[in-house]
């Protein structure tokens, strides 16, 4: 595909940080965003090697305005859209019924509402280009379930169907729409899981042990690449073993 325009939402830590890490230095333009910067998104601001090919906005992706606005400034300054990578997501752990309307309001807003109004903005540029690669970041419990995430599970799930919806949509547009669907991640074990839970985790994967980093940015990068030009609707499972 050469030097490419990818936009990724939740690119300021975790995975989101790693796959803006991975296109900075595959040479591409990439334009991220998140509720506020971190230290790390501040040091890839200063690198002068990134100067010109790498923007961060401060945004709520929930927010439909405020996305509209950063693609259009992405568009004003790099002409083109060519990969979206949905990331951004927050969890809240527990059982259904001791949460409160505001975490499942912000669960849906972010991990659902979100990825649509990112999509919905950079599909318009791709669908102008008649070309574009998007990859929406699932779970393993968008397709198994896991007990106290019921919520994050459902929107996870939703990724599911806009997924193979989209990609029945726009395929004859040239856009192709794949999706990631992670086990349980080291960097995440932190938000909410216990050491009984990781363990318990650990125990029912074939490979024995909690994903990483490392396990998933290949598997973004291809779907993003030219190699993954007749692949579109599927769901990819990096996850151990543990949808087995």
């Amino acid at each position: 595909m050469g030097s490419a325009v990818v936009v990724v939402s939740g690119g300021s830590r975790g995975l989101g940080l790693r796959v803006v890490q991975h296109f900075l230095d595959a040479g591409d333009v990439v334009a991220t965003c998140s509720r506020k910067p971190s230290e790390a998104i501040r040091q890839l601001q200063e690198r002068p090697s990134h100067r010109g090919r790498f923007l961060f906005e401060s945004l709520d992706v929930a927010n439909a305005e405020a996305v509209r606005n950063f693609t259009a400034k992405i568009v004003e300054r790099f002409q083109r859209i060519d990969i979206l990578v949905n990331n951004a997501a927050i969890a809240h752990g527990g059982l259904l019924g001791l949460l409160s309307k505001e975490q499942i309001d912000e669960m849906v807003d972010v991990n659902l509402k979100g990825p649509l109004f990112v999509t919905r903005e950079c599909l318009r540029v791709m669908l102008r280009q008649a070309s574009g690669r998007i990859i929406n970041v699932t779970s393993v419990v968008g397709r198994r379930g896991y007990s106290g995430l019921a919520t994050y599970a459902s929107t996870k799930a939703a990724l599911i169907g806009l997924t193979q919806s989209l990609a029945r949509e726009v395929g004859p547009k040239g856009i192709t729409v794949n999706a990631i669907a992670p086990g349980f991640l080291e960097t995440t074990m932190s938000q909410g899981l216990n050491e009984q839970q990781q363990q318990q985790i650990i125990r029912r994967t074939p490979l024995g042990r909690l994903g990483r980093l490392e396990d998933v940015i290949p598997l973004i990068a291809f779907f993003a690449s030219d190699q993954a030009s007749f692949i579109t609707g599927q769901v990819l499972s990096v996850d151990g073993g543990l949808s087995c």
